[in-house]
């Protein structure tokens, strides 16, 4: 076969002529450059509302009702005032109705992120002196207030110098909060125009599970105290879950009966009303808002049963109304959270691009993922100025926008103006709400993580690498902490990665009998074997760190090392020639000069042809060009030949480029093959 002649492209000229496409402006593509920057402007004149308004309508009236009893729960998870969560459901919503590439995906706030946001939020408010103690802003009624935030004042000042002298713990957590979004939207923005969206690539399905359910262990871990009703510490650091058990234990006896009591009917009410609605889902036009259902239940229980007064349990407290006056982000503030950004920004983006691929594919429409990047990174940046913080795509909500006949991002507007609502009228209502009930609600919603332990035997039956991996992943995650654990995923699963190509799997291959191929004898039967011809598979790129695993592998499996069959060769020479010098012509072994020279030839070598198939080498690089021109030379020596076979053609410019056939490749039809069968043959005429 012939080799097409390529033409060599001139790269800078190619730069160029991007740079010149790029940098030119016409008024087309500045229209396209919008209409791309916003796909809103694409779909929306052609929204077919007779067909998709009924679907959207409801949909997003599910989501928005879905919506606010999260939004105040996962408050607790970001160590943040209820307000501030349903600020960030409603701006994310809208941003991403205009930005958004997806039809279905559900963007807003997430307990993954609002749990990476409050470790954050805790670490920052612990060194700057403030008290994690939730529930010191709730003796505000009795006027209390005043002292508490003073002391508060006193400690930012004492420790923050020069960046607000009123602003108090609420104000330095949102603070926080904010600027940790900014930057992380920042991060996303930056990876959508450099198109860094590769970086997905390295965060596979197993560690991204390892890592959610790690999280949730987390995150459950976090809320019993508020179930149970005890006052702990909230712990900081590596290690959080396993001193958060210790210390619950520890005051386990300070439990509030109240607390636990309430925490265990709404545990039953919600797992029953779940499993009901996922055995009679295809029954049900939507799902059942029992979330919904069980806050204005307690929370009417709590208000007329006074219980707070009487039995001393954590409420909410006062949800204001309306919007508090945007504010800029502090740049010191952003300088202290730039690290802790970086992977709340890869997480965010990871999970809202894998959503919206899988939702496309589905549904058999295409998403942009460079756009989506874009339309999560400013669904940070914009609502942090906003009071808001981190958001990302979830799942669960995916899930019900599509059951309840999501069309568009229409049904996103619909929920933010749910939300809108509460923000403007309803919000005072939860005062009463006891922490216990969002705590339940929390841990309900990791149902679907926690169940990733049943998928564990059937994980590992399928692959044992990656069930190493989740199992590593979500170890490092819970008992760590959930930077640490993203990090060490990634790390042990490129680790994996490296060492299955430093160690991959080798064979002697054997001919199907009466046909032209071969395969592994150690995994099929009836093989036979070639007379005086060795075929040898490598199943792995043939590089610097695998060099001398292939030469084991190959010298052990032809039973043949030549480099020390030419040693001994070589001290037998030696010694003969040492008896001739003296007259005798018996050698040291005492045999005869004709018997010497069957001495000399080995046993065990019974091949005359060292056939290698390339099929599965997808790359060489210097150190196994070099590796393939050792065994040429060293098993030239013995006589045996060398024929290299299914190579693709990265790997014959390889060795091309390597000298492996000479200068002017003259050798190389008697070197190299397009199929073993061919080499066979060719081994086989050879004298």
């Amino acid at each position: 076969m012939e080799r097409k002649t390529h033409v060599k492209i001139n790269r800078k000229e190619v730069i160029l002529a991007k740079l010149r496409k790029s940098c030119s402006c016409t008024p087309q593509k500045l229209k396209n450059f919008v209409m791309d920057f916003f796909p809103v402007l694409r779909w929306l004149p052609k929204y077919q509302c007779k067909e998709y308004i009924w679907g959207d309508v409801m949909s997003g009236l599910v989501i928005g009702i879905i919506l606010v009893p999260q939004a105040i729960a996962y408050s607790l998870l970001a160590g943040l005032k209820p307000i501030y969560s349903l600020y960030t459901s409603f701006f994310a919503n809208i941003i991403y109705f205009l930005m958004g590439t997806s039809r279905h995906v559900s963007v807003g706030i997430f307990s993954l992120i609002s749990l990476m946001v409050g470790q954050v939020v805790d670490r920052e408010l612990l060194l700057a002196g403030f008290d994690l103690n939730d529930d010191a802003p709730l003796a505000l009624a009795d006027g209390s207030l005043q002292n508490d935030s003073l002391s508060n004042k006193t400690a930012f000042n004492l420790t923050i110098v020069g960046i607000n002298a009123e602003c108090g713990k609420e104000c330095y957590a949102i603070g926080i909060a904010t600027a940790l979004t900014f930057v992380a939207g920042v991060y996303q923005v930056l990876m959508g125009i450099f198109r860094l969206g590769f970086v997905s690539m390295y965060l596979s399905e197993s560690i991204l599970d390892g890592f959610a359910t790690g999280a949730s262990l987390t995150i459950l871990t976090a809320q019993v105290k508020y179930l149970i009703g005890i006052k702990i510490p909230r712990s900081q650091g590596h290690g959080m879950l396993v001193i958060t058990w210790i210390n619950i234990f520890r005051n386990i006896s300070q439990a509030n009966l109240c607390d636990v009591i309430t925490s265990a009917i709404c545990i039953v009410v919600l797992v029953t009303a779940k499993e009901l609605g996922d055995r009679y889902k295809h029954k049900l036009k939507f799902p059942l808002p029992t979330e919904l259902v069980v806050i204005v239940v307690a929370t009417l229980v709590s208000h007329y049963g006074k219980l707070n007064e009487v039995y001393a349990s954590s409420v909410s407290g006062a949800i204001p109304t309306g919007f508090i006056p945007p504010k800029v982000p502090e740049l010191n503030l952003m300088l202290r959270v730039a690290v802790d950004a970086l992977p709340l920004a890869i997480v965010s983006f990871v999970f809202t691009v894998s959503l919206s691929e899988m939702f496309a594919k589905k549904y058999a429409y295409t998403i942009r993922a460079n756009q989506e990047m874009f339309a999560v990174g400013f669904c940070n940046i914009i609502p942090s100025f906003f009071h808001s913080f981190a958001t990302s795509a979830a799942l669960a909500k995916t899930l019900v926008k599509t059951s309840t006949g999501c069309q568009t991002q229409i049904s996103g507007v619909i929920s933010a103006m749910v939300v809108l609502l509460v923000l403007l009228f309803l919000a005072p209502l939860f005062y009463s709400l006891q922490k216990c009930v969002l705590a339940c609600i929390i841990i309900v919603s990791l149902r679907g993580a926690l169940r990733k332990f049943r998928d564990v035997p059937a994980r590992y039956h399928v692959n044992k690498v990656d069930t190493l991996v989740w199992i590593v992943t979500m170890s490092a995650s819970a008992l760590v902490s959930t930077e640490i654990g993203l990090l060490v995923g990634i790390v042990f699963s490129m680790l994996c990665i490296i060492v299955r190509t430093q160690r991959p799997r080798t064979a002697l291959l054997g001919q199907i009998q009466d046909t032209s191929f071969y395969e592994d004898d150690l995994e099929y039967e009836n093989l036979s074997t070639v007379p005086k011809v060795k075929i040898f598979r490598f199943e792995a790129p043939l590089y610097y760190a695998n060099k001398n695993y292939f030469l084991k592998s190959l010298y052990r499996l032809t039973n043949l090392d030549p480099n020390l069959e030419a040693a001994r060769r070589k001290k037998y020479e030696k010694k003969e020639k040492q008896h001739l010098k003296k007259g005798n012509h018996r050698t040291a072994n005492g045999l005869g000069i004709g018997e010497t020279t069957l001495q000399l030839v080995p046993k065990q070598i019974d091949f005359q042809a060292l056939v290698v198939d390339c099929s599965s080498i997808s790359f060489l690089d210097t150190t196994g060009v070099n590796t393939l021109k050792e065994i040429l030379k060293d098993y030239k020596n013995l006589n045996i030949s060398v024929l290299l076979a299914c190579c693709n053609p990265s790997v014959i410019d390889s060795l091309k480029r390597g000298g492996y056939f000479g200068r002017d490749f003259g050798c190389m039809q008697e070197m190299l093959f397009y199929s073993i069968h061919h080499a066979v043959l060719f081994a086989k005429d050879q004298k």
